[in-house]
């Protein structure tokens, strides 16, 4: 990839501001994360996973999994299920709450979603997902993506076909993660297979899969040619992932944050989350994100083994006040 000014990435009807995207997170994905890499450059941000039937059933998980804010718009919202009928209604309903996107997940590894013949169960499924797909795509009006993997594991590699598949029943982009449903999350990513796909589709191909650091997805992008990267892990703790990505490609010096951006940016996450889930179970779910911002800084191994004794956010909020004073 040329470095130099950004392009922007266009999914059906809507054109994002550059080529970068956040994954669907599960139990992480919510509106504060959300919002941090929204205001880090990240162009469309996505919901954590969504149970199509859950959302059928109880209008109420609508209303917790799709709260949003015009200020982390466009917005995408990934559903998952394996009724074709309830996947439309979803999405309908998805739709109805004002999302930009919709995605359909059908790469997901976890064992409680496969056995229920959803998310990567669909890659040995492909009539199945073709009527899910085409349910999905004749309900709503809205860009629709479809998220896949290579295939169920390495004696079933069917993305091309699965992802020309998604094409012919009108799919506006479609997102490859570069890992069988058996290798999960632990090899290395095959970025070879996401440029075939690349080469092979007229959608926009958006890849995934080892975006964990600025220098790695201007690889990734100069390696695949893929005009969209999807970023997971790598935003971990890291909201600056994609300020500093979009600086490395425009020939710019990547702007990593400074120690008091760093501790203002974890004491604004812990509020929006208390504010969000209430002291207690704020200050629980607040815990692992933590973790993941003081990983690498002078003492943390110390603070980490401290902070599940903490559990009011005043409390919280003075021991990394009192951490990141001894950091300058």
């Amino acid at each position: 990839m040329n470095k130099g000014p950004i392009t922007p990435l266009k999914i059906g009807s809507l054109e994002l501001s550059n080529p970068l995207l956040m994954a669907p997170l599960s139990g992480i994905s919510n509106l504060p994360f959300r919002l941090l890499a929204k205001e880090q450059g990240c162009a469309m941000v996505c919901t954590e996973m969504v149970s199509a039937e859950g959302l059928i059933r109880n209008r109420k998980n609508a209303e917790r999994f799709l709260k949003s804010c015009p200020e982390e718009r466009p917005l995408a919202v990934q559903v998952f299920g394996s009724r074709p009928e309830v996947m439309a209604e979803a999405a309908r309903v998805v739709e109805d709450y004002g999302a930009d996107v919709l995605d359909i997940n059908m790469g997901c590894p976890v064992k409680k979603v496969v056995r229920s013949g959803a998310g990567a169960a669909l890659l040995r499924n492909l009539e199945r997902a073709k009527e899910i797909i085409q349910a999905v795509r004749n309900g709503i009006s809205i860009p629709l993506t479809v998220k896949i993997r290579l295939g169920w594991d390495s004696k079933s590699i069917n993305y091309l076909e699965t992802a020309r598949m998604a094409e012919d029943c009108g799919v506006d982009a479609l997102i490859l993660h570069g890992r069988t449903r058996a290798q999960g999350y632990d090899f290395k990513a095959d970025w070879g297979g996401i440029t075939r796909a690349r080469e092979n589709l007229k959608i926009p191909l958006i890849g995934s899969g080892d975006l964990t650091s600025p220098e790695a997805i201007v690889k990734f992008f100069s390696q695949t040619g893929c005009p969209g990267a999807m970023i997971g892990r790598g935003a971990l703790g890291n909201p600056w992932i994609f300020r500093q990505t979009l600086c490395l490609l425009e020939g710019r010096e990547p702007e990593g944050p400074s120690l008091r951006e760093k501790e203002a940016t974890i004491l604004r996450h812990l509020k929006m989350i208390v504010q969000m889930h209430g002291e207690i179970h704020g200050c629980r779910e607040f815990r692992k994100h933590l973790i993941w911002y003081t990983r690498g800084l002078r003492g943390s191994a110390d603070f980490r083994f401290r902070i599940s004794a903490w559990q009011m956010a005043s409390e919280m909020a003075e021991e990394i006040q009192e951490y990141f004073a001894k950091q300058y």
